[in-house]
């Protein structure tokens, strides 16, 4: 990278502050995907009149987009520089705004107006991918590999930002002016972006031979696994937590998922050197051990509170499993690989929780509610135990591998 002198020199909040003056326009791509996220289901149910496998569909079409784009996105980010892909994604996002204003105006012919809904649901899966894995790799360039870590985390936090402002805003601008207004604000939204990220500088691209996918693969699975079985005690409480209340005959489910959110930002904000310190696979084991326990009380609740304080320690231990694995993943190849590297162990994360919620549904069915987060504390200790195993017995890398870390 190309300011590795200059990384001592920077204090806490003036990093913070360089590395969310480019993570933020991954809060505006989030922003995108909150606003509508809340409205579109109901406007394809009710107003258009088409089943609930439709609505769905119009949502999930996003997530297979995002997830069959990622690794592209990090290839792409490798060789044209992360700024020209964070500002292309950003006009993704663009462009499913006028997709759905295109929706509305074709309300009266209702097939149409659902094919347009879904190119723009499609486009912007594709812009935020390239949106997100850019943007991290941008604030990786601006201050530095030893970073990666709090970039990472701080672009989660953005995420996590926009999804939780996105939703109510998206309600209210439906609310006022229909999907017309939703329509206008996500296109101003990516376009305010856009226009705030074209004069910013380049970030020099590191030179070389990139490694074709399967080699970036091979290095970076072992991580990507560990991610995967993690990410399961997430995708259970996240989606069924509110049948768990609701088989408990409890009251407060949204309190458990806001409880799950504040402990999953509030580590990262408490901790951001955690990983430079003790280091990534360090970090890791200690997240894995804090959610087994939150899981396993979870599971065991025989109380509100007790649920409460598991989900309040998953959310704990969950928070630092990403950015504290995927350093170690990104060091596993070349500097020139980093975005196709990110992008790839991304691909776990996702694919586990496109996975997790039906394979939960079915134990679920079959065995009760508590048992999948039981389940699911199985797994996490899975991924402690892989994690050991690389800290113990770390991978065989290639020499430019391991000089570039």
């Amino acid at each position: 990278m190309p300011e590795p002198a200059a990384e001592p020199a920077l204090s806490g909040l003036r990093l913070n502050l360089r590395i969310v003056s480019v993570v933020i326009f991954n809060f505006a791509s989030y922003l995108t995907i909150g606003l509508p996220l809340a409205v579109l289901p109901g406007y394809v149910h009710d107003v258009m009149g088409f089943s609930a496998f439709w609505a769905g569909l119009v949502i999930s079409l996003q997530y297979f987009a995002t997830l069959l784009s990622r690794p592209h996105a990090g290839r792409y980010a490798d060789l044209f520089g992360p700024k020209s892909i964070v500002i292309t994604g950003l006009c993704g996002c663009f462009l499913s705004g006028l997709s759905y204003l295109l929706a509305a105006t074709t309300s009266h012919w209702p097939l149409v107006s659902l094919v347009l809904l879904c190119l723009g649901r499609v486009i912007l899966g594709i812009g935020q991918s390239l949106a997100g894995t850019g943007s991290t790799l941008w604030g990786v360039g601006v201050v530095g590999a030893p970073h990666i870590g709090r970039v990472i985390s701080w672009n989660g936090i953005v995420t996590y930002g926009a999804m939780a402002l996105g939703a109510p805003l998206g309600v209210m601008c439906y609310a006022y002016g229909g999907l017309y207004g939703l329509a206008g604000t996500i296109m101003v939204v990516a376009l305010v972006a856009i226009l705030f990220a074209l004069p910013r500088p380049k970030v020099k691209a590191s030179k070389g031979k990139p490694l074709p996918f399967r080699a970036v693969l091979g290095r970076v699975w072992p991580y990507g696994m560990a991610l995967a079985l993690a990410t399961t005690g997430f995708g259970v409480i996240a989606t069924f937590i509110t049948l768990f209340y609701d088989a408990k005959g409890w009251d407060g489910a949204a309190f458990a998922l806001t409880l799950f959110s504040c402990a999953f930002v509030g580590a990262r904000l408490l901790f951001p050197n955690g990983i430079n310190r003790l280091g990534g696979l360090n970090v890791a084991m200690i997240c894995f051990a804090v959610e087994i326990v939150g899981l396993l009380l979870t599971g065991i609740a025989t109380a509100p509170w007790m649920a409460k304080v598991g989900v309040f320690f998953a959310g704990a231990g969950f928070s630092l499993v990403f950015p504290a694995l995927g350093v170690v993943a990104v060091k596993a190849v070349p500097p020139q690989n980093q975005g196709a590297a990110l992008a790839t162990y991304t691909v776990f994360m996702d694919m586990s929780l496109g996975i997790t919620g039906p394979l939960a549904g079915l134990v679920m069915a079959w065995a009760g509610v508590p048992v999948i987060y039981l389940a699911a504390a199985g797994l996490v200790v899975m991924a402690l135990m892989l994690t050991w195993r690389l800290k113990k017995w770390p991978p065989m890398q290639a020499p430019e591998a391991t000089s570039s870390s």
